[in-house]
Parts: structure tokens; C-alpha cells; sequence
């Protein structure tokens, strides 16, 4: 698969799957947008890939703050060009008992994880209605499917940006852009690294694999979706998870 001259923005790419979607995209030919919160991070992510003869620069950009949205939307466009590949990778979550959360934390959860992924598509989407052209593919999870325990507003946002993937895969399909999505199941992130120990290895057991995801297998999957294999596959959400969840 080649991505040449294609202009692709991934953010939460500093780190865990977002930086391996970001590495392999470039590795495809894609000029790559490393979009992330973390500044030092993100720049010494695009540095690495720069270093490897790739096309990355990091643009930082804040995914609860609309505002930090409509200014990166508008350096990418001014800098790069249209957008032909959008990956809404950022996503973040506190494993808690629901009545112990807060509006704050909601706020930032839903904000990150849906409200954010949501605003940055309307930014670039319609440079993708005008040209015709364009990949959109969002990052939810499993637990936006089937539920986890502990993690019942992540999981709620996550279902959000199923059912938008859905609906918008709709609306677009008549301008040849194809949106989808991607489920990761338990994945060796910093995010999972977070998680105690002894609920890690009951999730081993769980899994039908016995292992943990790689990052790289998830990216394997959203990369499929960004290329040209995917040209009649729209709307559809894709788990990856080692068979943990089978779910229709």
C-alpha cells in the first residue's frame, strides 16, 4: 500500500497505538501530522520518523478546547493542504466506580474520547466533501461495544463515536469518503500500564490469545482502513481485541 502525497493527521500520536498508526502511515509515504497535547513527546515522535527518512511534523493541539481545534485545523490546511487522511486516536479514561466520578472528569472524558473528535472532523471534512476524497478513521474501543467495568463514561463516549462513525459513514458516502472504525481491546499503551497489575493479568486469562495487543496490531487494522483496499468499506467497526469480545 502506498499513501504518497497523501496528507494524514493522527492525533494522541505522541505515545501507545497513535504513534504506531503515525509510523506506519509515514512508512506508507503519507506526510504525517503528529497531533498531540504532549509537546516534547510529540515533537520527538516526528523527529524519529523525520530521522527515518519520513514526512512528520508535530502540531500540538488540545481535543477539549475548541478553540486549540479550529487553530490546528487551520495551521494543517495552511501548512500541508487538505487533509486526506484524518485518524481520531486520542483517548483517555479513569477506571472508577461511576458514583465516584465527577462532572470535571466527565467533562474531560466525553470531551476527549467523542466531543473533540467530533469538532476536528467537522474541520477538515469539508476540504474531503469538496475534493471528493478522504479516510476517516476513529479509534473507540471495545468497551464502547460491550461495556467495562469501571469505566462506564469512557464507555459511553466511546459508543458515541461508534454511532457517529456510523451515521456520518452515511452522510459522506455520496462525496467517495469512506469512514471507520477501529475497537482495540486490552493494548500494551501507557494507558494500560495504569491498570493494577492483578486486573492486567485477568484480562490475559480472558483473552482468548492469553496476551495483551500490541499497538502495531491495532495500527495494522486502522492502516487497512486508510489505503486504498478499504475503497467499497464504510461505516463498519472492527475489533481488535485477541477474540476477547465477539460481539456482532
Amino acid at each position: 500500500m502506498t499513501l504518497k502525497d497523501k496528507v494524514a493527521v493522527v492525533t494522541g500520536a505522541a505515545s501507545g497505538i497513535g504513534a504506531a498508526v503515525a509510523q506506519k502511515l509515514a512508512e506508507a509515504g503519507a506526510t504525517v501530522i503528529v497531533a498531540d497535547v504532549q509537546a516534547d513527546k510529540g515533537e520527538t515522535r516526528a523527529a524519529t520518523l523525520r530521522s527515518a527518512g519520513c514526512k512528520a511534523q508535530y502540531l500540538h493541539v488540545d481535543l477539549t478546547d475548541a478553540q486549540s481545534i479550529a487553530g490546528f485545523a487551520d495551521a494543517v490546511q495552511n501548512q500541508f493542504g487538505p487533509v486526506d487522511v484524518l485518524v481520531n486516536g486520542a483517548g483517555w479514561g479513569k477506571t472508577h466506580p461511576f458514583w465516584e466520578g465527577t462532572p470535571e472528569m466527565w467533562d474531560r472524558i466525553i470531551g476527549l474520547n467523542f466531543v473533540g473528535p467530533m469538532r476536528l472532523t467537522k474541520a477538515v471534512l469539508p476540504a474531503m466533501i469538496q475534493r471528493a476524497s478522504g479516510r476517516i478513521v476513529n479509534i473507540a474501543s471495545d468497551a464502547g461495544r460491550v461495556g467495562s467495568l469501571g469505566e462506564t463514561v469512557y464507555s459511553g463516549a466511546k459508543g458515541g463515536l461508534i454511532a457517529f462513525t456510523k451515521s456520518l459513514a452515511r452522510e459522506v458516502a455520496r462525496y467517495q469518503i469512506n469512514v471507520n472504525c477501529v475497537c482495540p481491546g486490552p493494548t500494551d499503551t501507557p494507558l494500560m500500564a495504569a491498570v493494577p497489575e492483578k486486573v492486567t493479568e485477568a484480562l490475559k486469562k480472558a483473552i482468548p490469545f492469553r496476551r495483551l495487543g500490541e499497538p502495531g496490531e491495532v495500527a495494522d487494522a486502522v492502516v487497512f482502513f486508510c489505503g486504498d483496499q478499504c475503497s467499497y468499506i464504510t461505516g463498519q467497526v472492527l475489533s481488535v481485541s485477541g477474540g476477547l469480545t465477539m460481539a456482532g
